[in-house]
């Protein structure tokens, strides 16, 4: 179900490739192309399409960035690999400059890919005990597009002949070795294959087997190395070490202002404590219920759920279990996870309704089940209507739909009525104060307390945890590379947790101050707020790295990433409500009320 929701569609290619055999300029087909075909091609590679390709389990790979390592050494080389590879280029684009075919191409014409390279590394298996080499696996697939306008002899190609073309010959292939370099690979002085207007597409690939000293359990190293460029380690580890240093700072100033004001509050006399004013004199109002409980109860519910299955991804991820060569696994997991987490979901949002006064388990329940997920499948299902017309893979098909549909109606829906069950059957949560009857007045609130600045002000404090990981995973989903930092993932999503407890504690203890006993929603919006800055973060990655300018596209980019912020939104909002919350008992819980 993971690689059919990704859109991955495996089907067997026409390319004849045979075990630790090679060809040179092979023959796979020629077509006549019309106006609107070629107008086809071209408008794909004017959009970046790439082709990708699996043998053995191995994604096609293009080999990019081709530096060295050390400078002593210019000889001892490293890659870095990109999924796919295009399947055309624009002349004059900069971006493929290093391109040998852009010495004959005209600015602005796109050329179709149409003669590949395969490389196929093998590692060769020796018998410990004789030493005899036993049989080979296949530990690094690489591909190198090239586009060739093909000539022949005669008016008209006969693929049948022994040599037809007289671009490319076994003598004279279009992949040479590099002169200083002879590791490398250079294309010959060939004139491209434009696709501007109607004509003849010969397509040919060449077969090149090479022994690697990689063994078969590390092939996929050089697909997960993604650059000294990209992977900027020490700012991730001083990003995450500064954060760090904050919450422990924060956490010591707010337990030694905790201390004296408990200290105070305790050894005052009832008539200097009528002059006092402080958080203690709202202890009659702090535990008011809100407004809209029912609502707050349900996404608290939902953020439970969702921080939960969070946690079983990264753990899982980080033995191992999720790696990319599992296609799809990532997405199978959240989803099952999603819905056997069901029953935290209704569980926690029907015992926080009932502590907070409400009866209406039923309709709780309902709200829970329906208020998420409905928003998530609404926006789901309108972007696939796109996508669908649009005659894309990434179409979710019927089946599929049904699929999960009867998931959510038999398996998530009774897991959350089940949890609520047992929820609401629980003894509701014992205040520390009693709630006085009469609401008191909040008196003004000073510009920087306000509820909006409050709130977009703190959200900043949990996106600088993540923004550097955020660039990461932007990168790897939409610019062709593999995400396989999960243990960096890990502590950033720890990190991200305490920075929303403390940073919603803060504020809260703030408003307290202040006499403003408002705090359940305030304490839940002001750590959420940092979906705000992450989809407004996602906004400018958008502008500033991706050259998206079809319609369909940018509404998917919008689109998905609306429902990624919205699920981190009610989990980072719901860990601020609840450490909010305990921090709240207990203080509360340490002074004298009468």
């Amino acid at each position: 179900m993971g690689e059919i929701l990704r859109g991955d569609r495996i089907e067997t290619s026409m390319y004849n490739v045979k075990t630790l055999q090679e060809d040179s300029c092979k023959v796979l087909c020629h077509g006549k192309y019309t106006a609107d075909e070629m107008k086809m091609f071209a408008d794909k590679i004017k959009d970046e399409y790439r082709a990708h390709w699996v043998v053995d389990n191995l994604p096609a790979a293009y080999r990019l960035n081709l530096y060295t390592t050390d400078p002593d050494a210019p000889r001892e080389q490293r890659y870095a690999y990109e999924r796919g590879f295009l399947i055309g280029f624009m002349g004059g684009d900069l971006t493929y400059q290093s391109h040998q075919a852009q010495r004959n191409a005209q600015q602005g014409v796109p050329y179709i890919n149409n003669h590949l390279r395969l490389v196929f590394k093998y590692h060769n298996h020796e018998n410990p005990e004789t030493g005899d080499i036993t049989g080979a696996r296949i530990v690094g697939f690489e591909v190198y597009p090239a586009s060739v306008k093909h000539t022949y002899q005669g008016s008209k190609f006969n693929p049948d002949r022994s040599n037809p073309l007289t671009t490319c010959t076994p003598l004279n292939p279009i992949w040479k070795p590099h002169s200083l370099y002879p590791e490398q690979m250079m294309l010959s002085n060939v004139d491209p294959m434009p696709v501007d207007e109607p004509g003849e597409i010969i397509w040919t690939y060449d077969v090149k087997w090479e022994a690697s000293q990689i063994r078969w359990a590390s092939r996929w190293d050089l697909y997960m190395y993604m650059g000294e460029d990209q992977v900027h380690w020490f700012s991730i580890v001083n990003s995450l070490l500064v954060v760090t240093f904050l919450s422990g700072m924060v956490a010591m100033i707010m337990v030694r202002a905790l201390n004296n004001d408990i200290m105070t509050y305790n050894d005052l006399d009832q008539e200097e404590m009528r002059e006092e004013t402080g958080w203690k004199l709202v202890h009659g109002d702090v535990f008011r219920a809100p407004s809209y409980t029912n609502l707050l109860g349900s996404l608290v519910g939902s953020g439970v759920q969702i921080l939960l299955c969070a946690l079983v991804i990264l753990f899982f991820a980080v033995l191992g279990f999720l790696s990319p060569s599992n296609r799809g696994a990532l997405m199978t997991c959240m989803l099952f996870s999603l819905a056997f987490l069901g029953v935290s979901a209704g569980f926690t949002s029907a015992y926080v309704y009932k502590s907070l006064g409400g009866d209406q388990w039923r309709q709780n329940t309902i709200l829970t089940a329906c208020l998420v997920p409905s928003m998530v499948a609404g926006i789901f299902l309108f972007l696939n209507f796109f996508v669908w017309h649009e005659g894309s893979t990434i179409a979710i098909p019927f089946l599929q739909l049904f699929e999960l549909f009867l998931l959510y109606v038999f398996v998530y829906v009774p897991l959350v009525f089940l949890g609520a069950f047992t929820g609401y059957k629980q003894e509701p949560y014992t205040m520390p104060c009693r709630v006085q009857p009469i609401p008191r007045l909040v008196p003004a609130q000073p510009w920087h307390l306000s509820p909006i600045v409050s709130i977009f002000l703190g959200g900043i404090v949990p996106f600088g945890a993540i923004f550097i990981e955020l660039f990461f995973i932007l990168t790897s989903i939409w610019m062709h590379k593999f995400y396989y930092l999960f243990g960096f993932l890990l502590l950033v999503f720890v990190i991200l947790v305490f920075t929303c407890a403390e940073i919603s504690i803060v504020m809260c203890y703030f408003h307290l101050c202040t006499e403003d006993y408002h705090w359940w929603w305030r304490s839940f919006l002001t750590s959420g707020s940092s979906a705000i800055w992450m989809y407004c973060y996602a906004a400018y990655y958008f502008s500033s790295e991706l050259q998206i300018e079809a319609f369909v596209p940018t509404l998917l980019y919008f689109g998905y990433n609306f429902i990624t912020c919205l699920g981190f939104f009610v989990m980072t909002g719901t860990v601020g409500l609840v450490s909010s919350f305990f921090f709240i008992v207990k203080i509360y819980s340490s002074i004298k009320v009468d």
